[in-house]
């Protein structure tokens, strides 16, 4: 981990109500309770913006409160990790609820996830009341609630307590976001592919519809549940955002309407030290990183697609092709998408000969390297690692500008297009090879096109490459004592600190 970085964590400080240092006798403990979604791209997130307040002002504590979801059972054995490591941080396990019918799951995974969520509201309260009741607890000053979790907004209304958004998207998404009430109120119905282009107060460019969410064009409840979110933006105190301002100037910029609460950049938040995966499958860390030390300076190429980003025969096939022809070494974290739905793995050289072209291991030899899991942070922190092909998931994103690696996007599912729509047209910050492709579109995306992309990002002196390292070193620069995002969280913790329902009595430390 970088000193500075080390630095920044290990120091402490505490503001006042203008966001200055606090003096000692003014002092006075809150704890905050964060609800995030289970999903490892909200959960981590969450968990590590959580880590940054507490390691920035020891006057906070936090509760999370944990959802269990049959969707994403890998939270257990971090939260154990996590128990071990922060003594301000406690986790509250919520009792089980029965999820939505399965084949909801099939329509629309968007309103199924709303309606397992809702489903956890009572449990929610239950919790944060048995908390306020508890004489000797510290006094609480808000709730901290995920994308999914906004319903919940209505439990601290009427338990009296201020909620924060957070949300592990960027600033663009944001916008999107709070555009779409406007758009239900005048239009009323799903978006359609040949709606005009957007214009999107949080974009310098239209934005076409086939870039949106999937979720605003699904009928069958995407588009509801959608809207039902969008709907409570406004009613947070302030929307906590993983960006920083130098990434999104013009987003950032558009919320200050005086109809929108504060908006509080507070990124990168990123798992700097691995911790998230340190009880995943590391069968092949070792294996893995002892390859990418034994290649060139920015030779290898990085293709990784998230936790949800499958592949089907066909699509592996063209994707093993288009690699072979670019001639570029590969590390390539392969999921399959099985028959049955399920994922699976990349390792069995069995399955994987009869999915590849015929030869294709034999001709790659050492050039390459498949697996099912990689490191994500820590391979695209290693000095071999020249250009990432990627989902544009925003933590992905974020990863890979604080390592300086440029990105040719391969969007997948959610707001990804999206995100890789402002990478390439708004920020120039990507190479483009796919804006609007969808997962679930059954397109397959041919190894001509993929191997282009793969030679554009790994150009050594592009300008998109020249982009990104200066990006990278203005999002480290952010989050430095003094930097934007660290000036951003300190006028959130003023905020929180010195609301007027948080309780004004004292505790000595």
């Amino acid at each position: 981990m970088d000193d500075v970085i080390l630095d920044m964590r290990l120091k402490t400080f505490r503001y006042g109500t203008e966001g200055g240092p606090l003096g000692f006798s003014e002092m006075k403990k809150a704890e905050l309770v964060f609800v995030p979604t289970p999903g490892a791209g909200h959960y981590i997130s969450a968990v590590e913006f959580a880590k940054r307040l507490i390691h920035t002002d020891d006057r906070f504590s936090v509760t999370l409160l944990h959802m269990r979801s049959s969707l994403h059972p890998h939270t257990d054995p971090y939260n154990t990790s996590l128990l071990a490591s922060e003594t301000h941080l406690r986790i509250i396990d919520l009792p089980p609820v029965d999820p939505p019918p399965s084949h909801l799951i099939h329509k629309s995974v968007e309103h199924y996830i709303l309606l397992y969520f809702e489903s956890f509201i009572p449990h929610v309260k239950d919790a944060i009341t048995h908390l306020m009741s508890n004489p000797d607890s510290v006094p609480l000053a808000g709730l901290v609630l995920d994308f999914f979790c906004l319903p919940m907004i209505d439990v601290a209304k009427e338990l009296g307590l201020p909620s924060y958004l957070y949300l592990t998207s960027g600033a663009g998404f944001l916008g999107l976001m709070l555009y779409l009430p406007t758009h239900h109120s005048q239009i009323g119905t799903e978006f359609e592919d040949s709606d005009p282009d957007l214009e999107l107060r949080s974009f310098v460019n239209p934005v076409p519809v086939r870039v949106l969410p999937e979720a605003v064009s699904n009928k069958h409840g995407g588009y509801a549940a959608y809207i039902k979110v969008a709907q409570r933006f406004r009613e947070a105190r302030g929307i906590i955002v993983n960006t920083f301002s130098e990434l999104e100037p013009y987003a950032v910029e558009s919320f200050a309407d005086g109809q929108t609460p504060p908006v509080y950049t507070v990124g990168p938040v990123l798992d700097l030290g691995g911790q998230a995966h340190s009880c995943s499958d590391r069968v092949d860390h070792g294996k893995i990183m002892g390859w990418l030390d034994a290649q060139p300076e920015s030779s290898v190429v990085f293709l990784c697609f998230g936790s949800m980003g499958t592949f089907d025969a066909p699509q592996v096939r063209e994707i093993a092709l288009g690699l072979e022809r670019s001639g570029h070494r590969f590390l390539w974290a392969l999921r399959l998408l099985r028959l049955d739905g399920k994922l699976g793995g990349s390792s069995d050289g069995t399955e994987l000969s009869d999915i590849l072209p015929e030869g294709f291991l034999d001709r790659i030899g050492e050039r390459g390297m498949i697996c099912e899991w990689a490191p994500q942070m820590e391979a695209l922190s290693h000095k071999s690692i020249g250009g990432f092909l990627s989902h544009c998931g925003w933590n992905s994103i974020l990863e890979s500008i604080w390592n300086s690696v440029p990105v040719a996007t391969w969007p997948m599912y959610a707001e990804q297009q999206l995100n890789a729509f402002g990478l390439v047209k708004e920020l120039g910050l990507a190479v483009e090879m796919r804006l609007d492709y969808r997962q679930i579109g059954g397109e397959v995306v041919m190894a001509e096109e993929i191997d282009g992309a793969i030679r554009c990002v790994m150009e050594h002196d592009s300008m998109v490459r020249k982009k990104v390292k200066e990006m990278g070193e203005m999002s480290r620069r952010a989050v430095m004592d003094g930097g934007s995002s660290s000036k951003s969280l300190g006028r959130l913790i003023a905020d929180i600190m010195n609301h007027p329902q948080f309780p004004t009595n004292t505790v000595t430390n």
